[in-house]
């Protein structure tokens, strides 16, 4: 019953109209009226910030925002693999045999988030890492790794909420929400970053200049809260043992290494 009302209540509000109204709000000037509340609301690091608060025309401005160059240093070992964003760590583990992942209880398929199974057959037997961006966090994205985009491509029209509540009382939120997949071939071998929108706002906007991406660098952005997935290869990805979720990360920190 729970998960009936959840989803009938997400529809209602999920719709195009609700969804185009909030968009302009969020770049309009009367948004920015909202930004210090937001800050403060969330309690984002300002110290941190490029910049000042009244720099920012619009909401959107500031949901976008960039950091200091030296908010985020990115480890440079060799063989690592750094967290591509600043997020909540909500899950990690295998590609089944099936193509299918178990995220709180539920079964997403690998083959349908990235639209086909020649797709999803070169991760089977590998890992997943989940990572939520909350409305608290930056919302700029960066290669885990360097390497070589070798195919991007988008999926989905309508999204979902992607949260706790989302990933347990929706719909298939994972692999039927609008996304944006980048496969990018490095040292270790390929890796796909699925880069889920939530709802109201399907805005994923690529950043990166061209497909040679150094670790770390800035690939896209998401203009609301939402989700990256990671999808590494069998015995391409070495977990750090350490890493517990759900738990904190922040761009840079070391996730794994290449085996």
């Amino acid at each position: 019953m729970k998960q009936a009302i959840y989803r009938t209540l997400i529809e209602l509000t999920n719709g195009r109209m609700t969804s185009s109204i909030l968009y302009k709000f969020a770049r309009s000037k009367m948004s920015r009226f909202l930004i210090k509340p937001f800050s403060k609301t969330y309690r984002i690091n300002e110290d941190e910030i490029k910049g000042d608060l009244d720099q920012f025309h619009t909401l959107h401005e500031f949901f976008i925002r960039l950091l200091k160059g030296d908010a985020r240093p990115i480890h440079q070992g060799e063989d690592t693999i750094v967290s591509p964003v600043d997020a909540m760590i909500e899950d990690i583990g295998m590609v089944d045999s099936k193509h299918v992942i178990t995220v709180k209880e539920k079964d997403y398929s690998i083959a349908e988030m990235l639209g086909g199974v020649e797709e999803a057959e070169k991760y089977k037997g590998g890992t997943y890492m989940i990572f939520y961006l909350s409305p608290s966090h930056y919302h700029r994205i960066h290669s885990p790794v360097d390497g070589q985009v070798k195919r991007q491509w988008t999926l989905g029209k309508k999204s979902y909420p992607v949260n706790k509540w989302g990933l347990t009382l929706g719909k298939d939120t994972l692999s039927k929400n609008y996304r944006k997949i980048s496969e990018i071939q490095y040292d270790g071998g390929e890796l796909a970053m699925v880069k889920v929108g939530a709802m109201f706002v399907n805005s994923i906007e690529r950043t990166y200049q061209n497909d040679s991406l150094k670790k770390g660098e800035e690939v896209a952005y998401f203009s609301f809260g939402s989700t990256v997935i990671l999808l590494f290869q069998k015995d391409a990805f070495q977990l750090v043992p350490t890493i517990q979720f759900p738990a904190p990360i922040k761009v840079g920190e070391v996730i794994g290494h290449i085996v």
